[in-house]
């Protein structure tokens, strides 16, 4: 979890639907999608990515993406032959990206050095967390620049106090803009739309079940706050996040503070070394937690993490929460 703690946070700043006309998995697509960048107008274009303004007067043509969640958007927008370079998968790919993701050299298991990024002669490097320009580790934004290279970091890096969905939207739409390929952003965000309304329209007249997140931790709870997108998709699949109040997109809770928030649902995330039956029988059998409504029903729901983080694949994830956390309510 590093690449995710409270403090990298704070330096921040702090499964969609194909689409049948701009799917990368589209052979005749794909081999014309540079081809339509380079072609599409809207250029010059200048974009303020967290407090960094960049103008681009063409499309990037050599990218390098760190974190899986900006990668699959770059996927989904059918920019596969943009990429030079990718690396930090928090789990497997979405079988729909597969082919193309396979056909990307991975450089690095985890955050690449500043010199395996540079080997790959990149003109653009898009990161997912904070994470991914630490300072310390040779990769910040001032860095790159000086070697000619533009970047940009996923916005839930660096927003706050905003309408999470509304962000995703617009991280889609920008980076759309940046690789000239805004009708393919724009048919993205328009069925996610109503993927999105499709699933409110299920869980018309619910009631919300309250919902605590664990993604891992011991002696704290390393959890979903209320600044992120994964609070929102809670929300628009019928919980109630208990810990909305923290003011992060992740954040450490107390265990004193899951007892006395009494959460009928949990949620664990799954990704990494640690395995979900793992988490589980943390928390079963945690004596602690022996009260926890959510505890004593072993009412458990379970998630990817790359479904939780502002990416492609949060209008499919709202939807297959849904019907974790209200079986047989959401069934069409």
């Amino acid at each position: 979890m590093s690449r995710r703690t409270p403090a990298l946070i704070a330096a921040a700043v702090l499964l969609p639907l194909a689409l049948t006309a701009c799917s990368s998995s589209d052979g005749a697509t794909t081999a014309t999608g540079d081809k339509a960048a380079a072609k599409s107008d809207g250029f010059p274009y200048t974009v303020k990515n967290c407090g960094v303004t960049t103008t681009f007067k063409a499309p990037p043509k050599r990218v390098v993406t760190m974190n899986q969640h900006v990668t699959e958007i770059m996927l989904e927008l059918g920019l596969k032959k943009s990429l030079v370079g990718t690396a930090y998968l928090d789990d497997q790919v979405l079988p729909k990206y597969a082919e193309d993701y396979a056909s990307v050299p991975v450089i690095a298991k985890e955050y690449p050095s500043y010199e395996q990024v540079l080997a790959t002669n990149p003109d653009f490097v898009y990161g997912g967390y904070g994470s991914a320009f630490t300072a310390g580790d040779g990769r910040s934004r001032e860095a790159l620049k000086k070697s000619g290279i533009e970047s940009r970091l996923n916005t839930e890096s660096c927003t706050k106090g905003d309408q999470p969905m509304d962000t995703l939207y617009e991280e889609i739409r920008e980076v759309g803009r940046t690789f000239g390929v805004t009708d393919r952003a724009e048919a993205w965000i328009k069925q996610a739309k109503a993927d999105n309304a499709a699933t409110a329209k299920k869980l018309a007249g619910l009631k919300p079940v309250s919902v605590f997140v664990y993604d891992s931790g011991d002696k704290t709870a390393f959890t979903a706050g209320g600044e992120g997108i994964g609070n929102e998709l809670i929300e628009r699949a019928g919980g109630t996040p208990v810990f909305a109040d923290l003011d992060t997109p992740f954040g450490d809770a107390s265990w004193e503070n899951v007892v006395a928030r009494k959460p009928e649902a949990i949620v664990i995330y799954d990704y990494g070394a640690t395995t979900v039956e793992q988490k589980k029988k943390r928390l079963l059998t945690d004596p602690a937690l022996a009260d926890v409504p959510a505890i004593k029903n072993k009412r458990f729901a379970v998630m990817p993490l790359s479904d939780a983080v502002l990416g492609v694949r949060v209008p499919a994830a709202v939807d297959k929460l849904a019907a974790q956390l209200h079986p047989g309510a959401t069934t069409p």
